[in-house]
């Protein structure tokens, strides 16, 4: 019923200062069989060297959501936004009709994030950026929302999709349960730790592919970080 899509299958680009993996087809990865998941079309895991980082680049009509795992990422855009994302918070930017952002590491050590981009549920509007902090201790045992564009979310940023990205952390021997409804799709990943999930473990960053109609029960296997989108 899960895809189990370990690590060491993933798409992976070493440019020096920056180690990509890649869970879906991206850049000079190209898998035919990893296209995209429903409407998530990149889970990015990234490694991004100290004083480094993307330069001005432009994306449109696109939800782009960044995760940091650990360090921290400084944003700057065309539209004046200027912004620090840290360890375990979020930042979304929804690129509408068109931005230009640069995403630079100006720590002292390695940042490491995941960036997931969702399609919106149409074109346009007006570019936007947001950022905000997500208390790993208010996720303790439970999953909670980071980041939605669905009916009845709150307290994560907004995206134009009918998506949510939510995060949790349980601490070893601990279960969370998470009932993807028919017709959508979820991705799962741990940030950090091991868990077991549909009689398979999963490691660190392996990835999950979780079909709609499927009830999951996800039990901590050592202390664990982790980061599910559920979408169209």
């Amino acid at each position: 019923m899960v895809d189990k899509r370990t690590f060491e299958s993933l798409g992976h680009a070493d440019h020096g200062w920056l180690n990509a993996r890649h869970h879906f087809s991206f850049a000079d990865y190209h898998d035919p069989a990893r296209m995209g998941w429903g409407a998530i079309r990149v889970w990015n895991d990234d490694e991004i060297a100290p004083n480094s980082g993307f330069p001005p680049h432009p994306h449109r009509d696109m939800e782009i959501i960044t995760y940091v795992r650990t360090g921290a990422i400084t944003h700057q855009d065309d539209m004046g936004n200027v912004g620090r994302t840290e360890a375990g918070d979020v930042q979304v930017m929804s690129a509408g009709t068109g931005v230009r952002h640069a995403e630079y590491n100006l720590e002292a050590d390695t940042t490491r994030i995941f960036q997931i981009w969702i399609m919106p549920d149409k074109a346009g509007g007006a570019p936007s950026w947001g950022t905000k902090p997500f208390p790993k201790g208010d996720r303790s045992g439970r999953f909670v929302t980071l980041a939605s564009g669905m009916d009845g979310d709150e307290g994560g940023l907004p995206i134009r999709a009918t998506a949510r990205v939510m995060g949790a952390t349980l601490k070893a021997g601990e279960s969370a349960t998470y009932a993807v409804s028919e017709g959508r799709h979820a991705y799962l990943v741990a940030a950090e730790g091991r868990f077991e999930m549909d009689g398979q473990t999963f490691a660190a960053r392996d990835g999950a592919a979780i079909p709609g109609g499927a009830t999951v029960t996800i039990t901590a296997i050592e202390d664990s970080e982790l980061v599910l989108v559920d979408a169209r």
